[in-house]
C-alpha cells in the first residue's frame, strides 16, 4: 500500500473519534440523540480528506502518519472544548481551517525550504522581536503574571508560539554551518569539549538574548522549551553529549538564580513543592483541583459531559462550602493551561494515554524524518522541530500532574489558542517538506 494510501486509510479512525465525542456530549447534554454528531464527523472527514488530497499532490513521498495524528490530536481537542463550551469548540474549529491555510502556503511557497538559510539572521531578529513585543506599552497584555499575548485590535495572539519556529530555523542553520568547527575545535583543547567563543560567539549572542527576553515577559514554559530543543540541536550537530551537561549545569544555575530574584518563578516553584501549604491568596488552587480532577476519572474516566462543571460534585460542595474562589467549577481555565486535566477526568487514564501516545509517536516519526534527511540542515530542522513540538506537550502536561512546575504553554492542537494551532499547522508543514525529500525514491527504485 503506498504512503499516501495509509493516511487516508488512517484519517478514517480520527472522523470515527469525532463522531463518537460529539454524539456522547449530546446524549449527556441533549434531551435526545440527533444527527449533528454525524454531521460533524463528516465536516471533519471532508476537511481531512481535502488535505489529504493536496498532499498527495504536492508531497507524494510524505509521512503517511504525521498529518493523521496531528488530525486526532485537533480532533480531541473540538470534542473536549465542545463539551467545556459549545462556542470555544466553533470558534477552535475555524482557527483550525486558517491552519490548514497556513499549512498549505508553507507547503506551496517553501517546497525549497533550504531558502531559510540564507535569512537565518533576519528570521533570529524578527524572532526576538515577536518574543519582545508583549512588554511594548499598549500592545501586549499580562496574563496571570506573564506576559504572553499581543492586541492589535479585533485580533490576539502569542508572538511566543510564532517565534519557536523562527528560533528553531536560525539555530539549525547557524549548526549546520558550525558544526564542524565546533567538534573540530573542542576536541583541540585537552581535558575540555567547550570550543573557543569566537566559534559560538553569534549562536551565544542570539540565544542569551532570547533567554534574557523570555525571562523579560515572564513566559517559564517557552524558555524552558527552548532551551530544551536548544540543547537537543547541539547535541545531534556535534554529537558530544559533555554540551548537554553542561547545558543543564547551566540551566539549574540559572533557574537557581531566578527563583531567588524573580518572584513570579520562586511563586511557580513554592506552588509546585506544596500546593496545599498556606497561602492567603490560595494560588495553590488550580493544580489542587488539577491534581482531584485527575483522581475522580481514574482508569476509565467518569464520560465526556459528567465531570468538571457538574454541581453535583462532592468536591464542588465543599468548595464552595469553604468559600474557596472558582467554586463553580473544577477547573478555573479547563480550555487552555488545564485541558489535560479535563481529557484525564472525563475519559480516565487509558484515554490519557491513547494522547500520550499520539504526542510520542509524532515524535517517533519527527525523528525519523530527521534520520532519513538527506543533509545536515534537513536533519537538524526536523529535529529542532520535533524536540520543541515534544517539549511544549511534556512542559504543560508536566506541570499539570504536578512533575515539574505550572507553566503557561498550550497544549499542541488540544488547547483552546489560534496561534497556537497556526503555529502548529506550520511546523506540521516544514516536518513534512522534510520528510518528503527524505522519502523520495532513488533512480531505479519504487516509491514508499
Amino acid at each position: 500500500m503506498s504512503a499516501r494510501n495509509r493516511e487516508l486509510f488512517a484519517l478514517i479512525p480520527v472522523a470515527l473519534l469525532v463522531t463518537a465525542g460529539f454524539a456522547a456530549v449530546f446524549a449527556v447534554n441533549a434531551d435526545e440523540i440527533s444527527d449533528a454528531s454525524l454531521v460533524f464527523g463528516g465536516y471533519f472527514l471532508a476537511i481531512c480528506v481535502a488535505t489529504h488530497l493536496f498532499l498527495r499532490i504536492t508531497l507524494p513521498n510524505a509521512d503517511p502518519y504525521l498529518f493523521p495524528l496531528c488530525a486526532a490530536l485537533a480532533a480531541v481537542g473540538l470534542v473536549v472544548l465542545y463539551r467545556i463550551d459549545e462556542t470555544l469548540a466553533v470558534e477552535q474549529a475555524t482557527v483550525f481551517l486558517l491552519g490548514l491555510g497556513a499549512f498549505a502556503a508553507t507547503i506551496v511557497f517553501l517546497r525549497d525550504y533550504h531558502v531559510l538559510e540564507r535569512y537565518r539572521y533576519l528570521i533570529a531578529l524578527g524572532s526576538l522581536a515577536l518574543l519582545l513585543a508583549p512588554r511594548i506599552p499598549g500592545l501586549g497584555e499580562q496574563v496571570n503574571g506573564a506576559y504572553l499575548a499581543v492586541d492589535l485590535g479585533p485580533l490576539s495572539f502569542q508572538p511566543a508560539e510564532i517565534a519557536k519556529i523562527g528560533v528553531v530555523i536560525f539555530l539549525a542553520s547557524y549548526l549546520h554551518e558550525k558544526r564542524e568547527l565546533l567538534s573540530v575545535a573542542a576536541r583541540r583543547i585537552a581535558g575540555l569539549t567547550i570550543p573557543p567563543l569566537k566559534h559560538f560567539g553569534p549562536l551565544l549572542v542570539v540565544w542569551g538574548a532570547a533567554m534574557v527576553m523570555l525571562v523579560f515577559i515572564r513566559d517559564l514554559g517557552s524558555s524552558l522549551m527552548f532551551f530544551g530543543a536548544f540543547l537537543a540541536l547541539v547535541y545531534v550537530a556535534t554529537n558530544r553529549f559533555s554540551y548537554v551537561v553542561v547545558g543543564l549545569i547551566l540551566f539549574f544555575a540559572g533557574a537557581a538564580f531566578f527563583a531567588g530574584t524573580v518572584g513570579h518563578v520562586q511563586d511557580r516553584i513554592d506552588i509546585w513543592l506544596d500546593p496545599f501549604g498556606p497561602d492567603p491568596l490560595d494560588r495553590g488552587l488550580q493544580i489542587r483541583n488539577s491534581m482531584f480532577a485527575q483522581a475522580d476519572g481514574g482508569l476509565f474516566g467518569e464520560g465526556l459531559g459528567q465531570t468538571l462543571l457538574n454541581p453535583s460534585n462532592q468536591f464542588i460542595a465543599e468548595s464552595c462550602a469553604g468559600g474557596f474562589p472558582f467554586c463553580g467549577s473544577i477547573l478555573p481555565e479547563p480550555h487552555t493551561d488545564f485541558i489535560y486535566a479535563v481529557v484525564v477526568a472525563e475519559v480516565g487514564l487509558f484515554g490519557a494515554c491513547g494522547v500520550l501516545a499520539c504526542y510520542l509517536l509524532v515524535g517517533a516519526r519527527g525523528f525519523k524524518a530527521a534520520v532519513m534527511a538527506p543533509d545536515g540542515f534537513s536533519k537538524l530542522l526536523a529535529t529542532g522541530l520535533t524536540a520543541v513540538f515534544c517539549l511544549q506537550a511534556f512542559v504543560i502536561i508536566g506541570g499539570v500532574v504536578k512533575l515539574i512546575p505550572l507553566t503557561g504553554v498550550t497544549l499542541p492542537f488540544i488547547s483552546f489558542g489560534g496561534s497556537s494551532i497556526v503555529a502548529n499547522m506550520v511546523l506540521l508543514a516544514l516536518l513534512l517538506l522534510v520528510s518528503d525529500r527524505a522519502r523520495q525514491p532513488q533512480p531505479g527504485e519504487a516509491g514508499p
